[in-house]
């Protein structure tokens, strides 16, 4: 098989695109990939290191109402499509695959311009603009959440497929939790305590850390021990500012990077984090409780309807940022991890949210698209 796939601006929209050309590659060793994005964004870094190749195109990001920017836009868009039936007519792929963005508007058009059938994949509960735009002529449209279809119009083209992770339930569960502890070198500092693991994301949230910092040196608790990913922008900062506090140590882990993700999920009690779409798909996949923190300036606010899927299943507490403290993240930690049958209650009400078929079942509409 041979496929494009066009994705930029945020992980959110890159790492599925990686994760989908991996699903096709474990099956059709022989395919061959070429990703589309944009010439500074971060898409460079992360599918060069993934293994792949990468062309750019001229592309613009459309805005819902008429201004400068927005005609500029338009143009760059023009242009964007012209690069990519360029870039498509030379690799001559089976399908185009578009994770999300603004960039999948010009990649899909010149992908229907040149007959070649386009699919989307949409992870988040409330799809994104381009997704809404382009789903129409799409040959699927495969999305993370059940509620996102009906936010799609519950067109006959959009299929459920689930967000694909970097692990599975299954490697979760073969984990043993003592053994992820010792790895992890928390064993010295739990004394029975529950594990909190929290993150803001690879780029860090400053109030995230502050907050979280100061909750674990005020209430120095004996129920519960922090791990704190702080992030690139905030671990120096942080770090200085914990090792001139005496015994820290004994309350607050800080992390710049947690490279064994799978592990951390396991050795967790809690998880309080951010709520992008892959970040749900893995707390739902190591079926833990979560308390969310949307961030607020997500585009058409999607982080909370993506945390709202998880609070109304009973498996998170949402707070909003303008409403996070020390004293209401404590509330709600004392309310999660005071009870063992809270506990239960939140990561069986998680594990239901599992989708385990999503590799397959990608890859079987994907084939669908390309035999049709």
């Amino acid at each position: 098989m041979r496929a494009i796939i066009a994705c930029a601006g945020t992980g959110g929209h890159i790492n599925p695109g990686i994760a989908i050309a991996n699903i096709i590659k474990e099956r059709e060793e022989d395919s061959e990939f070429l990703f589309i994005g944009t010439e500074n964004g971060i898409e460079n870094e992360l599918v060069t290191k993934a293994g792949f190749n990468i062309k750019h195109i001229r592309t613009g990001k459309l805005y819902r109402k008429l201004t400068v920017k927005n005609i500029k836009s338009i143009f760059d868009t023009i242009a964007g499509i012209k690069d990519a039936k360029k870039i498509i007519s030379e690799f001559k792929p089976d399908v185009v695959i578009g994770t999300g963005g603004y960039i999948c508007g010009a990649v899909m058009m010149a992908s229907k311009k040149l007959k070649i059938p386009y699919m989307l994949h949409e992870s988040n509960a409330f799809p994104g603009l381009a997704v809404k735009m382009l789903a129409k002529n799409a040959a699927r449209v495969m999305v993370g959440f059940e509620d996102a279809k009906q936010r799609l119009k519950n067109r006959p083209n959009v299929v459920y497929t689930g967000s694909p992770a970097k692990f599975n339930s299954k490697k979760i569960d073969n984990l043993n939790k003592e053994e992820c502890i010792r790895d992890l070198e928390l064993s010295k500092v739990l004394d029975d305590r529950k594990i909190i693991f929290v993150t803001g994301g690879s780029q860090g949230a400053k109030k995230f850390n502050d907050v979280v910092t100061n909750l674990a040196l005020a209430k120095k608790s004996n129920k519960f021990f922090i791990v704190l990913c702080a992030g690139i922008k905030n671990y120096d900062e942080l770090n200085r500012r914990l090792k001139n506090i005496k015994d820290s140590e004994k309350y607050i882990k800080l992390e710049r990077f947690v490279f064994d993700m799978d592990k951390m999920y396991k050795a967790s009690d809690l998880l309080i984090t951010r709520s992008g779409a892959m970040t749900i798909t893995e707390i739902t996949l190591a079926s833990k409780p979560a308390i969310l923190i949307p961030f607020p300036y997500a585009t058409e606010n999607h982080q909370y309807y993506n945390a709202k899927v998880l609070e109304d299943a009973g498996a998170a507490d949402i707070i909003l940022e303008n409403e996070l403290n020390e004293d209401t993240l404590y509330k709600h930690i004392e309310n999660i991890i005071g009870s063992e049958d809270k506990l239960k209650i939140m990561s069986d009400a998680s594990r239901k949210l599992q989708k385990n078929d999503v590799e397959e079942v990608i890859y079987n509409e994907i084939m669908n698209v390309v035999k049709r």
